[in-house]
């Protein structure tokens, strides 16, 4: 059965195979943006897991393109309660897994949010200085902007390989995290809480 399934699949001529994957891609991360928006309420109640919750919360509120998800009250709050150094390491990967989304939204060749003006330029700068756009990505990954998801979105489609894409967004996410978890925790010694 799988044999006939993958005979009738190379039938289908290579470009209607790759249009049908980049509407499927596009169509899961729509839909995953849409349910994480959703429940993100909810998501905040997985911090209680600990390490492995504060993993999977970042990546959560990170998978969203575009569509708000609070994430760094939460990392802020578990920096004060467990270890900041763990916190910030979790929610950093979790976070830059997660941030797949708009990568994959950009590597479908149909962009999220294509033709603003702010993603034309960032992905302009990005295709123009390819070997500065990795500190781009790990820059936009460490601010607290929500300019992050038209850079993953560009780097995706630019074709940036996804392991070094994930390795700069890791590293600049992990810094982030880092910092608002010690906040976290300088912040029972300022307040006394």
């Amino acid at each position: 059965m799988i044999a006939n399934i993958r005979n009738s699949i190379q039938r289908i001529p290579p470009d209607l195979r790759r249009t049908i994957g980049r509407i499927l891609a596009l169509a899961f991360v729509v839909g995953i943006s849409l349910y994480i928006f959703s429940i993100r309420d909810q998501a905040e109640q997985l911090a209680v897991y600990g390490y492995p919750g504060i993993f999977l919360f970042a990546l959560l509120t990170s998978a969203t393109v575009i569509l708000p998800a609070p994430g760094l009250i939460v990392v802020f709050s578990m920096g004060a309660v467990l270890n900041p150094l763990w916190v910030g390491v979790f929610a950093g990967l979790g976070a830059a897994v997660g941030e797949l989304s708009g990568y994959l939204a950009g590597y479908s060749g149909r962009a999220v949010i294509e033709n603003t003006r702010t993603y034309d330029r960032i992905r302009s700068w990005m295709h123009r200085h390819q070997r500065a756009s990795s500190w781009l990505i790990f820059l936009l990954a460490f601010l607290p902007l929500p300019l992050f998801d038209l850079a993953g979105i560009a780097a995706g489609t630019l074709k940036m390989p996804v392991l070094r894409f994930l390795g700069w967004v890791a590293a600049g996410k992990v810094f982030k995290m880092l910092v608002v978890a010690y906040l976290g925790t300088a912040s029972i010694h300022i307040f006394g809480l």
